[in-house]
């Protein structure tokens, strides 16, 4: 990401003389906050705790069978025969592999999630941004990502006024 915004600055730097004469307009926009503080990111934000909340319900469940499991084995060992002992530890293992299987699962069911949630409001993000930056005739609008952009004035964050589009036109969409 440095890459790219050292690469515009050099640009910038370039041919500044060529954007001398027309008016250089640049704005930011703070993706992740967009994302989000928007409606549609706070509703996607509660969707996946709550999916994630299920899964650790059914994980915890799993991990107490296995500590239960664990404990009765120490505590019957010295009484239990070699085969009872012998198939006590294959079904504890048995149990540890559903466990590691289950967590996997679902922090793939988790991602996957997110990915389709918030792919879908960032695509729309991203056209609201194109949309403001053809209708305010911006020549550049850059993305603020984890403090890219060192200084700026205030009056070039588009964030709020990206996040405020976004709300409305979802608002909209539902009438």
């Amino acid at each position: 990401m440095r890459k790219i915004a050292w690469f515009v600055v050099i640009i910038l730097l370039v041919t500044g003389t060529s954007f001398a004469a027309d008016t250089l307009k640049v704005g930011f926009v703070d993706l992740v906050k967009a994302l989000n503080e928007s409606e549609a990111g706070k509703k996607a934000k509660a969707d996946l705790e709550f999916l994630i909340k299920s899964k650790q319900v059914s994980i915890d469940e799993k991990g107490k069978a296995i500590e239960k499991g664990k404990n009765d084995l120490e505590k019957q060992a010295s009484v239990l025969s070699q085969d009872a002992r012998k198939s006590k530890e294959e079904e504890l293992e048995r149990l540890i592999r559903e466990y590691q299987r289950l967590v996997s699962d679902s922090q793939g069911e988790v991602k996957k999630k997110e990915s389709e949630l918030t792919g879908e409001i960032l695509k729309d993000i991203r056209a609201i941004i194109q949309k403001i930056g053809q209708d305010e005739a911006y020549t550049l609008i850059l993305e603020n990502a984890e403090g890219q952009i060192l200084y700026s004035k205030k009056d070039i964050d588009l964030t709020d006024a990206v996040i405020k589009k976004h709300n409305e036109t979802k608002v909209k969409a539902k009438k």
